[in-house]
């Protein structure tokens, strides 16, 4: 049993979503990802985040199966992968994952990247919304350029925004979009990929020794505080336990500024880039194993 209640954000849609979850981007299907959500689960984490991409939703499923907690007490997040996106392949790729996962619903559900045939994918996910399979839709990696695009054709507002977000990018253009739909931003990478720069920042530090808590905890709070939900990614048992110990300390409206402070408004990743898309769709098939 956890100690951790982890609290929780209201979507745009009504839907409770917990605001801190556990990430499996890059983590292996070799048994690491079956053992890395096991841990996660035990530890106190109830919001799980993959994706078809990621390869390892059968994982995942397994994991959440065999943990024996209810299912309606965990929150699945997995994402649609472009090259599923034509209307018809989009119907299948949501089967797809229901079936990987072992799920008769996903608690949220993302369009992985803005390229190609979005409106046709985003139908197809509005008619899985419609029937019960998945509760709560919304989009990933999406620029103010591309949520300008493609957002307004929607029938249904996306729920959610999955973004690169950290201290060093703040997103603040984007936010101010969203906030106006009351979407809610979601952080990957929150921890600016373990970037030794922005731990080992002098304000971060100085605010963890205060508390108690190490530079991940400090970075992890203050995106929660600030509405955003995050997603740190382990497959440590003690690091998995430590980014969920974020619930008994809350940062000062001071120090919130000072990490406000440390944005310099660029991420790793441009996906307004030119070729982003081509280049992402070329990468792999992910059906190649199916």
């Amino acid at each position: 049993m956890s100690k951790y209640n982890v609290p929780t954000f209201k979507l745009n849609d009504g839907n409770e979503i917990p605001v801190i979850g556990f990430g499996t981007f890059q983590i292996p299907a070799d048994g690491t990802t079956y053992n890395a959500v096991k841990d996660a689960l035990a530890a106190g984490y109830r919001h799980i985040d993959t994706a078809a991409a990621y390869m390892n939703e059968q994982e995942v499923g397994k994991a959440i199966k065999d943990s024996g907690i209810p299912r309606g007490q965990i929150w699945v997040t997995s994402k649609m992968w472009l090259q599923d996106y034509k209307y018809e392949d989009a119907k299948k790729a949501i089967e797809i994952s229901l079936n990987k996962l072992g799920l008769d619903y996903i608690d949220l559900y993302l369009l992985h990247q803005p390229y190609g045939a979005v409106d046709e994918a985003w139908k197809a996910v509005e008619e899985a919304q419609k029937a019960g399979k998945l509760r709560s839709i919304g989009v990933s990696n999406m620029t103010p350029k591309l949520w300008n695009k493609f957002v307004p054709n929607f029938d249904v507002t996306p729920a959610v925004n999955q973004v690169e977000f950290n201290p060093y990018f703040q997103q603040k253009k984007l936010r101010e979009i969203l906030a106006k739909d009351d979407v809610r931003l979601e952080a990957w990478a929150p921890l600016g990929q373990g970037n030794a720069d922005l731990l080992h920042e002098p304000v971060i530090t100085a605010i963890a020794e205060k508390y108690g808590k190490n530079a991940g905890q400090v970075i992890l709070r203050f995106e929660n505080q600030e509405g955003i939900v995050v997603f740190p990614k382990s497959v440590h048992e003690a690091r998995i336990k430590s980014n969920l110990d974020i619930f008994d300390f809350e940062l000062t409206d001071e120090e919130m500024d000072q990490i406000r402070a440390l944005d310099k408004g660029k991420g790793m990743h441009d996906p307004d880039a030119p070729g982003v898309g081509e280049m992402l769709l070329n990468a792999y098939d992910i059906h190649a194993n199916d």
